[in-house]
């Protein structure tokens, strides 16, 4: 399962390649907003981001016409050959899909909360959908269930699109989709971060350091 953030923060994308961890980012206006210091205009933020990471990197329209979509679609992906054209799940947006398929622009259809949206996505090309499992969890319904169906549906009818869970709160997320085998997921930095974490591991590792004080006082590794 791929892993991407979910962010707009050149630092945070960053330390998360350092980790080894990040297959690409995704963004979002509410994202490009938090990210906009020091007087950055969108054009740099998303820029730096493309050149920063060697995978996929979402950047969304903000029109809500066909015409409007593609106009900024194509003027994303000129920002770099990464790019992915994060398109609505509307029918103004399906008109848009078709269009962007013919011109070779990769998709990635968002703000998906049932599995026909995600369906015909697929039918139009998407490169990726992203079903808001977060958002759906709001509301009291399951939103892991969904990518479930789309995953069934996806191998019923051999669709390439793949699977991006987005909206991902929690490191259960996480494991509910690779159970699933969810092609990727979008995290937010402070979930990766979670990843990683264990209390017993934090125990075992202070017993260990402390254990290893009585080898050598000063903790170091005598070689």
């Amino acid at each position: 399962m791929k892993i991407f953030i979910d962010t707009a923060d050149i630092n945070e994308i960053r330390e998360a390649n350092d980790y080894g961890l990040i297959d690409g980012v995704t963004t979002n206006p509410t994202l490009i907003s938090k990210a906009q210091k020091d007087g950055k205009k969108f054009i740099d933020i998303a820029s730096e981001i493309l050149k920063t990471v060697n995978g996929p990197v979402s950047l969304e329209v903000v029109g809500t016409k066909s015409e409007d979509m593609v106009e900024q679609a194509v003027k994303l992906h000129n920002l770099g050959s990464n790019a992915v054209i994060k398109i609505p799940m509307t029918l103004e947006g399906l008109k848009a899909m078709k269009i962007l398929r013919q011109k070779n622009i990769p998709v990635n259809t968002t703000l998906i909360f049932n599995t026909v949206q995600a369906l015909l996505a697929a039918r139009n090309g998407a490169a990726y959908v992203s079903p808001f499992v977060g958002r759906l969890d709001d509301i009291a319904e399951d939103g892991m269930s969904i990518i479930n169906q789309i995953k069934t549906v996806f191998s019923n009818y051999g669709f390439k699109t793949e699977i991006l869970v987005a909206s991902v709160r929690n490191p259960v997320h996480v494991l509910r989709a690779a159970l699933i085998g969810a092609d990727a997921i979008t995290i937010p930095f402070d979930v990766i971060k979670k990843l990683a974490m264990h209390p017993k591991t934090d125990e075992g590792l202070s017993r260990f350091l402390d254990d290893w004080k009585k080898v050598a006082p000063d903790g170091s590794l005598p070689l």
